[in-house]
């Protein structure tokens, strides 16, 4: 249903799946340690697709330190800047479809605000207001000459559906969307829109909405999680994904003529995209398969596996072709190695690597590879997680260790580089990224268990992760601490006051400390999503309120007994600046150790290099102090300490 968890955090975790963890028995030799400077030297790019004539390619990078876009020769070559921002983040959207203007967003320093720009040899334009309104583009029409996008532009909670012709860059109200639906896709012919309204955070309602008689027919007979995918070549049937009376999402096809369903493909994982390249030659699949994505691209004439080449023994796990199908875009990672785009030729098999991004004073050798392992919980159900043992580590070495609890409610560590975790690996942190009961990726049931059940049964799964990690043979049982971000940072503040003795420390990034006044104060463009979320959080406005106080850290924080750090963005719209002072201020009563440290110029999730380099080096810093044992000095505890203000 969503792509995205309302309160999900950025760092996303690669997996490469072995049954258990490897205990080395004694310290590799010739390891080196590298600063936060040199992890963070480490570029963050993605392709945005070809240019029309497939010479050039589209990047979004951070190398300047802040996102801006590029353009690099489809062979590879020096990347050419488009935009030189050094403030707000600007991302790449794409070319057009037959000539050489852009398309791209940014929003106010992580306000989440998103306006769409034009670039062209003129320069730049915006495209869709400028104060309070909220855009974000859905796709480009099938002939090439508009282009479709979400706006509130009428009503703050109301996310229409405009399309923009970009000859005249007028827009146009093609739904007045006052039944707060989420925009699934556009038949090619413009006649029938995709449409879903959510029940909860799992389940929603799908429909087929006909633009000519606005007849809108509801798809699915039972409560089932259903996600819109793609519109068949020829427009006359529609695919997507459901978890109706299964555990996990299939595809299935709807013949738009009889009304008439059958199941395409099934998995023992979720199937969760699903799209035809532009004229119809191939189909592509993804699928979530023990928190890693695998991809599947089918010739759909033949019926034939496409086969990519294998890129330096690394997993493709996302393929983005050209207009005319004859060259694909090719991301290729481990949890090693951040991922690098390919351009690829499908006829010659030849491809050129794009980007570079790891950087070139780390040696790979010195990362560290991700393992699966899984644990039973307090009440006997198996818990999945990612483990990172650091290489240090051995038995006369014994690490200190971190509980990462990820986003949400409802995310998933899975796969992904991460330049953090490595970061900490690499200075003797072991870390077990826990994918606590209510985490996607395992099925309905395990999703559902955490309705209105947060801070209890999830926070246990964390312990019980401490606990395993308290029985590896080489990590220090009395050093093990808990991080996490947004939702994991709410997980962060309920194991410090509600199991204040389980952890050694906790680093909180911009969690959630009050749920009474998160749920009140969520954006209004995520008003469709609101019921939906209040049926697993439970409704602030009603009774649950007594329950979402109890569960809230904020009014608890005379438990806290351990050192605790925290990390805001002021421009965050989702978990508001208001939650880390004052759990903070709580907390420093105490006479606890607390470091603060806010970023005038983030949102949810710090995106500019420099921001990123005093966060997490501060974090490791703390930890060093606090966890390890090896700081000298403490922090004076009647003030809020390290207070960046950007």
């Amino acid at each position: 249903m969503k792509n995205l968890s309302l309160f999900g955090f950025a760092l996303l975790l690669f997996v490469a799946c072995k049954d258990k963890p490897k205990t080395e028995t004694k310290e590799v030799a010739e390891l080196k340690t590298y600063s936060i400077e040199q992890f963070m030297d480490n570029e963050k790019a993605s392709a945005n697709g070809f240019s029309s004539d497939k010479s050039k390619v589209l990047i979004t990078s951070n190398r300047s330190g802040v996102y801006n876009m590029y353009n690099v020769s489809a062979e590879g070559g020096e990347f050419m800047p488009i935009t030189q921002s050094d403030s707000a983040s600007i991302y790449g959207i794409s070319y057009f479809p037959d000539d050489d203007r852009i398309l791209f967003r940014m929003d106010g320093n992580g306000d989440e605000i998103f306006k769409i720009f034009v670039k062209d040899s003129n320069g730049i334009k915006r495209l869709t207001p400028e104060k309070n309104v909220r855009a974000l583009f859905q796709g480009w029409a099938k002939d090439g000459k508009s282009f479709y996008y979400n706006s509130n532009e009428r009503s703050p909670q109301m996310m229409d559906v405009y399309e923009m012709d970009i000859a005249t860059f007028k827009p146009k109200l093609i739904l007045k969307n006052e039944d707060n639906m989420d925009f699934g896709g556009i038949s090619a012919d413009k006649n029938y829109l995709l449409l879903s309204k959510d029940i909860n955070t799992n389940d929603n309602d799908m429909y087929l909405l006909n633009r000519k008689t606005n007849v809108k027919t509801k798809i699915n007979e039972s409560v089932c999680k259903n996600t819109p995918q793609d519109f068949s070549p020829d427009g006359k049937s529609f695919y997507y994904t459901t978890d109706d009376n299964s555990e996990f999402s299939y595809l299935m096809k709807y013949n738009i003529e009889d009304g008439s369903k059958e199941k395409v493909m099934e998995k023992n994982w979720d199937i969760n995209a699903f799209y035809f390249t532009h004229n119809g030659k191939y189909q592509v699949l993804f699928s979530n398969e023990d928190a890693k994505t695998k991809m599947y691209v089918t010739e759909v004439a033949t019926g034939k596996e496409l086969n990519f080449p294998e890129i330096d023994g690394q997993a493709i796990d996302a393929a983005s072709f050209s207009k005319d199908e004859t060259m694909a875009l090719l991301t290729v990672g481990s949890s090693q190695l951040p991922t690098n785009t390919y351009s690829y030729n499908i006829a010659s098999g030849k491809y050129h690597k794009l980007t570079d991004v790891l950087n070139k004073e780390i040696n790979p050798t010195d990362l560290v590879e991700a393992t699966v392992v899984r644990f039973k919980s307090f009440d006997g159900l198996e818990i999945p997680a990612i483990y990172y043992q650091p290489k240090q580590a051995n038995l006369e070495n014994k690490a200190p260790a971190l509980v990462w609890v990820h986003g949400g409610p409802g995310g998933q560590s899975r796969q992904g580089f991460s330049s953090l975790i490595q970061y900490l690996v690499n200075h003797g942190y072991a870390i077990l990224a826990v994918n606590n009961r209510g985490s996607s990726g395992y099925g309905k049931s395990f999703y559902k268990m955490d309705d209105q059940n947060h801070g209890d049964k999830d926070l246990k799964d964390c312990i019980a992760g401490k606990d395993w990690l308290a029985s590896q043979d080489i990590i220090d049982k009395d050093k093990i601490g808990i991080l996490g971000g947004s939702y994991g940072g709410f997980m962060t503040m309920a194991a410090l006051t509600s199991a204040p003795e389980e952890f050694k420390v906790g680093v909180n990034i911009f969690g959630v400390t009050n749920w009474m006044r998160t749920l009140k104060s969520i954006p209004p463009w995520w008003e469709s999503f609101k019921d939906a979320l209040y049926t697993e959080m439970g409704n602030p406005n009603t009774a649950d309120s007594v329950r979402l106080k109890q569960i809230s850290p904020l009014f608890h924080t005379e438990n806290v007994t351990k050192p605790l750090m925290v990390l805001q963005g002021a421009q965050d719209p989702r978990v508001l600046k208001i939650e880390s002072d004052e759990i903070v201020e709580g907390v420093k009563k105490n006479g606890v150790p607390v470091e603060y440290v806010v970023f005038e110029d983030e949102g949810h999730g710090f995106v500019k290099k420099e921001n990123e380099i005093v966060a997490y080096g501060k974090i490791l810093k703390f930890l060093d102090q606090y966890l390890k044992g090896e700081g000298q000095t403490t922090l004076d505890n009647n003030k809020m300490e390290s207070k960046e203000v950007k």
